[in-house]
């Protein structure tokens, strides 16, 4: 197989430019998503693809990046730079990616700032980037997209090259539907179909990815398959993907003599106390408050352990710019301070706090060093700090408190987990944590590093990659299902030479699309036309094969010349016929009995209604709001079949609709009972539902049979067509077609 070119797209570039005296100069940028793409490609990676370039902003001028590009010479990417206006960048990161999408996505919605000028410069970067990949990019390439700063791009990229493949991974939470709907219906349309135009979104754990298709249901209208959403066309995944670390990196790095050195200073500090280590970026998410606070209450629940135990508290600066986090770090600067004046002594003080930076080699050897990680973040989308610690000790030793608020709570399932809200709770988890007999701390942290040694950072990329090759390979193969050109031609050359023709057409979904109303599903006069066209041909035999009742076909269809089969092949009126039906329907009032039941499900859930015919009665849910109608859907399909089968009666779960109806009806033995009225040696039938199945079962063998499912749904049929606009046209075709003349050594 010919290797593809892969395109990694992310807010900022993987390196760093700095001035030096003598020029600039470039170094790989810190952060979780370089180190584990960078891990991936040095591992092995790099031999899948056939060139890999990276697409982000620089952090520098044009001029500057033209200068420096000297020092990128032997960079494992090709770059390509997003240059950005100053101020639209503003108004871009530090406006609508984390003044509104990092608050809402992380529960702080309280924290958002919905505003307009925002989302404009949002969508427009996201714009500048699409304009800027666009070019660069073949028809058969491979793009892998990072994060909610860019959570439409892949929707515009879709729209400028259709065919690429597009990869999308979101580092952070995905809401509940309950605060995704908090923001205004236009940009939650926007965020949602720009994520759909990538062929796989990847997220930290299933809560998130349930959530993501919560919303598409409810904001776009869009059932989903298990987690498989069908979207323009294609059909598109979301899945979980658990960002691993590189295992062996950590692990092994308290063997360096660099943080060896270190962790000695850290011991000697230590002495005889316990220590323990909390590290975590500048950011109201991560809970800093309440974890001084759990800290404070450990230390006066548990006085014996005051002037035995240290605290150390790194907070890396982050955005301290925009103006929640610039309140966080005078929060938790004043908190330090009063526990530390309060609780501390002339020799002893609760907690060293640092802010600033940490070397490798400075936080491996805290991470060493410590008797107890202090991870409690109120949300965190995974939290690779927890696995980089369970990771680096190699001794066995060591407790790990952490917020089950995390992503990496679902994995680290041996670790004392706490609820970060929870003051008490974490106290006392503290106090578990460091008094843990060493042979537990061994037991539970050989637990835990298994399972992260196991899916570590390059089995996440390759398993990321793999999926998205599967969803792609699946997509090309169900393509081929639907009537493509060739299919086409042969349907029409089947037509042409057959000597006698039956088609069978349902009517609702597929002669025309599906109302808010039933009965303004009514057939148009082009629609008519071309049955007529059809019908007149004295070839052709035509039936319409619908749900509908006598009278409403009668209405529709009884001015052209075709046979109607109604209420799912209870009634049969052929062509200039009247009607006919050989079922007795059962003594007992039996709608009645099944009316009663439904009508408490229209009561419970509104915009639903019945609709009585003659054989069946049904109930409708189209109107309903799409998560309240199928959650009662199923629940009245389960009332309904006890009461049904002591009534011989069959309970249809349909499309939007649960049907009541007789045994022995259904479309397949209609259909069956018409075309052995002849030799027919072609036919044509085309459904939408669950009740066209019966027809499409019943032709499956007939080598002269052309069956076709509108719409996206795995079926009997042999092809399938989107939507009912393309049945009219084919339809059209049809009524249309002039084979060529047969030859002169063919009969006439």
């Amino acid at each position: 197989m010919q290797k593809k070119r892969l395109f990694i797209v992310s807010n900022r570039l993987p390196i760093t430019i700095e001035q030096k005296e003598n020029g600039f100069s470039s170094r790989p940028s810190s952060g979780g998503l370089v180190s584990a793409i960078t891990g991936y490609f040095e591992k092995g990676g790099r031999e899948v693809f056939s060139e890999t370039f990276w697409a982000g902003v620089p952090g520098c001028t044009e001029k500057t990046w033209a200068i420096a590009m000297n020092s990128l010479a032997g960079s494992p990417y090709g770059y390509l730079p997003i240059f950005l206006n100053w101020k639209k960048y503003e108004l871009y990161y530090n406006g609508f990616s984390n003044s509104v999408l990092w608050p809402l996505f992380h529960y702080f919605p309280s924290f958002v700032d919905y505003n307009s000028s925002y989302y404009d410069a949002w969508l427009d970067v996201n714009t500048i980037f699409a304009d800027k990949l666009a070019p660069q990019l073949r028809k058969d390439d491979v793009v892998w997209i990072h994060d909610y700063h860019l959570l439409p791009l892949a929707g515009l990229l879709r729209k400028r090259v259709p065919t690429l493949t597009i990869g999308f991974f979101l580092h952070i939470p995905f809401p509940s539907y309950e605060l995704f709907r908090l923001i205004p219906k236009t940009w939650q349309r926007s965020i949602l179909s720009g994520m759909l135009g990538s062929d796989l979104i990847g997220f930290h754990t299933i809560d998130y990815a349930t959530h993501f298709l919560a919303s598409v249901e409810e904001v776009l209208q869009i059932e989903h398959d298990g987690q498989l959403i069908w979207w323009e066309n294609r059909q598109v995944k979301a899945d979980a993907f658990p960002i691993g670390i590189d295992f062996e990196k950590y692990n092994h790095a308290g063997e360096q003599p660099g943080v060896k050195t270190i962790r000695e200073q850290y011991l000697g500090l230590k002495g005889t106390r316990k220590l323990i280590f909390s590290v975590d970026r500048l950011d109201y998410t991560k809970g800093v408050a309440n974890r001084l606070k759990g800290y404070e209450q450990f230390l006066t629940s548990f006085p014996e352990y005051k002037e035995k135990v240290i605290f150390v508290l790194v907070i890396v600066p982050s955005r301290d710019v925009i103006i929640k986090y610039a309140e966080r770090k005078k929060i938790i600067d004043e908190a330090v301070g009063n526990i530390n004046s309060r609780l501390g002594t002339v020799v002893w003080q609760p907690i060293i706090y640092k802010y600033g930076h940490l070397s490798f080699e400075e936080l491996m050897a805290l991470y060493t060093a410590c008797d107890l990680a202090l991870i409690t973040p109120l949300r965190d989308g995974m939290n690779l700090v927890s696995k980089e610690f369970v990771a680096s000790r190699k001794d066995g030793r060591g407790a790990l408190v952490l917020s089950e608020m995390a992503g990496a709570a679902r994995e680290l399932t041996e670790a004392l987990l706490v609820n970060p809200n929870d003051i008490g709770e974490m106290a006392a988890s503290i106090k578990t944590g460091l008094e843990m007999p060493e042979d537990i701390q061994h037991e539970r942290l050989a637990e835990m590093q298994d399972r992260i040694r196991r899916y570590d950072v390059f089995v996440w990329a390759a398993d990321f990659f793999r999926e998205l090759t599967a969803v792609k390979e699946e997509q090309l193969e169900f393509e081929i299902k639907f009537l493509d050109a060739v299919t086409r031609v042969e349907l029409l050359d089947a037509y042409a030479h057959a000597g006698r023709r039956m088609l069978l057409l349902d009517h609702d979904g597929t002669l025309v699309p599906f109302t808010k109303f039933p009965g303004a599903a009514v057939p148009t006069p082009e629609i008519l036309e071309t049955l007529r066209a059809i019908a007149e041909n004295p070839l052709n035999e035509v039936y319409i094969v619908s749900g509908r009742d006598s009278r409403t076909l009668e209405k529709w269809f009884g001015g052209i010349p075709v046979g109607l089969i109604a209420e799912h092949g209870a009634k049969v009126r052929h062509r200039d016929g009247i009607w006919e039906t050989t079922l007795i329907p059962p003594a007992e009032d039996w709608k009645t009995k099944m009316e009663k039941i439904m009508q408490g499900y229209v009561d419970k859930c509104p915009h639903t209604f019945i609709e009585r015919k003659d054989f069946s009665i049904a109930w409708h849910y189209r109107n309903a709001d799409l998560g309240d109608g199928a959650v009662r859907a199923r629940e009245l399909y389960d009332d309904l079949v006890r009461p049904a089968n002591r009534l011989s009666l069959n309970v249809l779960d349909g499309h939007k609709v649960i049907e009541v109806r007789l045994k022995g009806i259904n479309k397949g033995a209609a259909i069956s009972r018409i075309i052995a009225t002849a030799n027919f040696d072609f036919v044509l039938c085309i459904g939408d539902d669950e009740t066209d199945e019966d027809m499409f079962k019943r032709l499956a063998t007939r080598p002269d049979a052309f069956t076709i499912k509108v719409g996206n749904e795995a079926s009997f049929a042999k092809y399938n067509l989107h939507n009912p606009a393309m049945v009219q046209a084919l339809l059209q075709t049809v009524s249309s077609y002039a084979p060529s003349p047969p030859s002169s050594g063919e009969e006439a």
